[in-house]
C-alpha cells in the first residue's frame, strides 16, 4: 500500500504502464551467456535479433529501455550514461519473452480468452479494471490504457503472454519438491552460531612501516608511467559575463489585475480535494505462486497476527507504538506507521480508501485486505474539498508572474546579446548588457566559475567548444553565461616532482598490500603447523581477539558482517583454522572454538518450517527455470532459430549512448 500512497495516483498509473514488462523480466533471473560475443554479424535493417522467425526491432528495444529507466526514475542528465546497459537488458528481455512464447506454442500450450479475462478480473491489476468488483467500462478502459501509452490490443497480448508463461513455468516446476531433511538442514544452517578467535593485520599499520628512498620512488614512477599518463586533466581559460534572472526580476512589476486574471484562469490549480491524514499497520502476505494463488496458510497466519494487533488497539494500545513493533512496512514503521496526507484516488484499493475516509478523526479501522497484506488504518485528521481563496495564494501567484515576465525579458536580452557577441565580440555584448567581463584562471571540467557556481551543464558546453569558436551562450539555473574560450591547456603527464606525494602514497599502498598478504599467509601457515593461532599471531605482530557466539546475520568488530568473507567460520569445526581472509583493509585468520547448532526440537523450528519450505521450494523452482531457459537458448541457437545481429545492435548502442 505505502508505495502507492506516497507516489500518488499518477505514479500508480505510470507503474502500471511498465508493469507487464517488469513482471516478465522478473520471471526468471537467467541472462543470455556471452550475449555480445555470440551475435551474428548483420541482419535486416532495423532488426536487432530474431527468434524462430519473429523479429525484434530496434524501436521496440528503445521503447522498453526508456520505460525501464523512467520507471527507475533515472535523472534525464544521466540517461545517456546508463542507456547502453538498458538497451542490452531490453534486448535480452525481448529475446527471452519470444523464446518463452515459441516454446509454449511448440508444447501445445494456449492462453484462452477466458483466461485472459480472468487474469484482468482477478489478477494484480483488478483494482484498476474492476474497482468494487465492477467493470469500469470499455471507454474508461481504453482511456486508462491510453494514459499509460498502450492500447487494448497490445495490453491484452501482453496479458496473454503472461498466462502462457505461467503455464509453461508451471509445467517446468511441477516436479520440484523439498524433503523434510532439506528443511531441517536449512533450519540448522540458518541458525548455526560460532565462536572464534581471530587474528588480524591492518594495511594502515603496515604502511606506517614503509619508508621508501628517493631512488625507489623514482623507479616506481618510471615503471608505472601508464598509471600517471595524462593524469593532469585538460583545463580551459575563458572570458565571460553573466545575465542573471534576479537582475531581470528586479525590473518587473505585477499589478493586482494580473494576479486576479491568473487566479481566475487557474482555479483548478487551487482546488484542494478531500484528503485524510493516516497511519497504518501492515502485516504482509506472500505474493502469488506460479498458479496465481498465495499460500492460504500464510495468508491465514498474517490475518491472525493482524487481528491480534487490532485486539490490542481496541484494548487501549498505542497505535504508533504497535506500528513500530509490528508493522512490516519498513518505510513507515519507525515513524509509528505515519503515512501522511492522502487524497482520494491515491489509495491502491477501494477498501483502504473507504475505511480511511469513512472514519472520524482518531478512529481505527477493522482489518482491511490490500494487495500487500492486511492493514489497520487510523484516520488522524480529515479535510474537505475546498477552493483556496485569492488572499491565501496571492503571494505565490505574484512570484510566478514575476518569474514568467523576468524570464521573457531575460530571454529577449540574451537573444540580443548573443547576436551582438557573434558580430561585434564579447566586450561589445557585455557593454550592451551593462555587464562586466571576467577573465578566468585555467579551470577543469569539474570546477566552478565565479558568479556561476556548480553547473555541470555549463562546463560540459565549455569543454565541447572548439578553440577558435566565436562567443557562445549557455543557460544555467540562475541565468545565462556568455563566454569565449581563450586558451586550452591540454592534458599532460606530470613530472616526478609534481606528483611525488601521490607516487609515495601509491608505492606505500602497493608495497603494504604485498606485505599484508605475505604476513597473513605466513601467520595462517604457522597457526596450522602449530595448531595455535594465538602463538602465530604473537609472532606475526597481529592483534588477537575472541568473538561472541554469532550467527550468519551478525557482525564482529574488526571483521565485519558474518555474511561476508568471515562466513568461512561456519564451515569450520571447533579447533579448525581458516586460511587468510580479506576483511576490508585487513587480513585475518580465524580459529573456531565453539560451534552451536540449532535443534529441530526447538519451538522456533515449528514456527519457521513452512516459511523455510517455501523458500527452498522457490529456490529450486528458480534453479529449474534458470536451467530450462539456458538450455532453451542454447538449443534455439544451435537450431539457428535464435539470431542476434551485431551490426544493428552496435548501431543502436552507439545511438543510444
Amino acid at each position: 500500500m505505502i508505495r502507492f500512497l506516497q507516489s500518488g495516483n499518477k505514479a500508480a498509473k505510470y507503474i502500471l504502464g511498465g508493469f507487464l514488462i517488469i513482471l516478465a523480466a522478473s520471471m526468471v533471473t537467467y541472462l543470455i551467456p556471452g550475449f555480445m560475443n555470440r551475435a551474428d554479424s548483420a541482419g535486416p535493417s532495423g532488426v536487432v535479433a530474431s527468434v524462430a522467425g519473429e523479429d525484434i526491432r530496434a524501436d521496440q528495444v528503445t521503447k522498453i529501455a526508456q520505460q525501464q529507466l523512467q520507471a527507475q526514475r533515472i535523472p534525464e542528465a544521466y540517461m545517456s550514461l546508463v542507456m547502453p546497459q538498458a538497451v542490452q537488458q531490453a534486448v535480452q528481455q525481448l529475446i527471452q519473452q519470444q523464446e518463452i512464447r515459441y516454446e509454449a506454442g511448440r508444447m501445445g500450450l494456449k492462453a484462452y480468452n477466458s483466461e485472459v479475462a480472468d487474469e484482468m478480473q482477478n489478477g494484480m491489476l483488478k483494482q484498476y479494471f474492476y474497482p468494487n468488483g465492477k467493470w469500469i467500462g470499455q471507454q474508461e478502459y481504453v482511456s486508462f490504457l491510453a494514459q499509460n501509452h498502450t492500447t487494448p490490443e497490445v495490453f491484452e497480448a501482453q496479458v496473454r503472454d503472461q498466462v502462457l508463461a505461467r503455464k509453461l513455468f508451471g509445467m517446468i516446476t511441477a516436479g520440484v519438491s523439498v524433503t523434510p531433511a532439506e528443511v531441517e538442514q536449512a533450519y540448522k544452517d540458518k541458525n548455526l552460531k560460532v565462536k572464534f578467535q581471530y587474528a588480524f593485520l591492518s594495511l594502515a599499520d603496515i604502511q606506517k612501516e614503509i619508508h621508501p628512498t628517493e631512488a625507489e620512488l623514482k623507479a616506481f614512477y618510471q615503471s608505472n608511467l601508464g598509471r600517471y599518463q595524462n593524469s593532469i586533466p585538460e583545463k580551459r581559460q575563458l572570458r565571460y559575463f553573466v545575465l542573471l534572472d534576479k537582475d531581470a526580476e528586479s525590473k518587473v512589476t505585477v499589478d493586482v489585475a494580473d494576479i486576479q486574471r491568473y487566479y481566475n484562469s487557474n482555479l483548478d490549480q487551487y482546488r484542494l480535494p478531500d484528503r485524510v491524514k493516516v497511519r497504518h499497520i501492515l502485516i504482509t502476505t506472500p505474493p502469488p505462486g506460479a498458479d496465481g494463488k498465495a499460500d492460504p496458510k500464510a495468508v491465514d497466519d498474517a490475518r491472525a497476527k493482524a487481528a491480534d494487533i487490532l485486539k490490542q488497539l481496541k484494548a487501549g494500545g498505542d497505535f504508533a507504538a504497535l506500528a513500530k513493533k509490528y508493522s512490516q512496512d519498513t518505510l513507515t514503521s519507525q515513524n509509528g506507521g505515519e503515512v501522511g496526507w492522502i487524497q482520494k484516488g491515491q489509495f491502491p484499493s477501494p477498501e483502504a480508501e473507504k475505511a480511511a475516509f469513512s472514519q472520524s478523526k482518531g478512529q481505527v479501522s477493522d482489518l482491511v485486505q490490500s494487495p500487500e497484506g492486511f492493514e489497520i488504518i487510523q484516520t488522524e485528521d480529515k479535510e474537505q474539498a475546498r477552493l483556496k481563496p485569492l488572499a491565501e495564494v496571492k503571494d505565490d501567484i505574484e512570484k510566478v508572474l514575476k518569474a514568467q515576465k523576468a524570464s521573457a525579458i531575460l530571454d529577449q536580452q540574451a537573444t540580443t546579446v548573443q547576436d551582438v557577441a557573434q558580430k561585434q565580440g564579447l566586450d561589445a555584448a557585455a557593454k550592451q548588457a551593462g555587464a562586466t567581463v571576467v577573465e578566468s584562471n585555467p579551470v577543469g571540467r569539474n570546477d566552478s566559475l565565479p558568479g556561476v557556481g556548480p553547473a555541470p551543464e555549463v562546463m560540459a558546453a565549455v569543454f565541447a567548444t572548439e578553440a577558435k569558436a566565436p562567443p557562445q551562450m549557455e543557460r544555467f539555473s540562475q541565468g545565462y553565461l556568455v563566454y569565449k574560450v581563450t586558451k586550452i591547456v591540454p592534458p599532460r603527464t606530470p613530472s616526478f616532482e609534481e606528483i611525488k606525494e601521490r607516487v609515495t602514497s601509491d608505492f606505500k599502498v602497493e608495497r603494504a598490500n604485498d606485505l599484508l598478504q605475505k604476513r597473513a599467509k605466513e601467520m595462517a601457515d604457522r597457526a596450522h603447523a602449530e595448531h595455535d593461532l594465538a602463538k602465530a599471531a604473537k609472532e606475526a605482530g597481529a592483534t588477537l581477539k575472541t568473538s561472541e557466539l554469532v550467527g550468519r546475520t551478525q557482525a564482529v568488530p574488526e571483521i565485519g558482517s558474518m555474511s561476508g568473507a568471515a562466513g568461512v567460520a561456519f564451515s569450520l569445526k571447533p579447533g579448525e583454522i581458516s586460511g587468510p581472509i580479506n576483511v576490508g583493509g585487513k587480513m585475518a585468520v580465524l580459529a573456531v572454538t565453539d560451534r552451536q547448532e540449532a535443534s529441530v526440537t526447538d519451538p522456533e523450528f515449528a514456527q519457521q518450517r513452512d516459511a523455510l519450505m517455501e523458500q527452498l521450494s522457490e529456490r529450486k523452482r528458480q534453479q529449474a527455470l534458470d536451467l530450462f531457459m539456458s538450455n532453451l537458448d542454447t538449443r534455439l541457437k544451435n537450431e539457428h532459430k535464435l539470431k542476434i545481429y551485431k551490426t544493428e545492435l552496435d548501431r543502436l548502442l552507439k545511438t543510444r549512448g
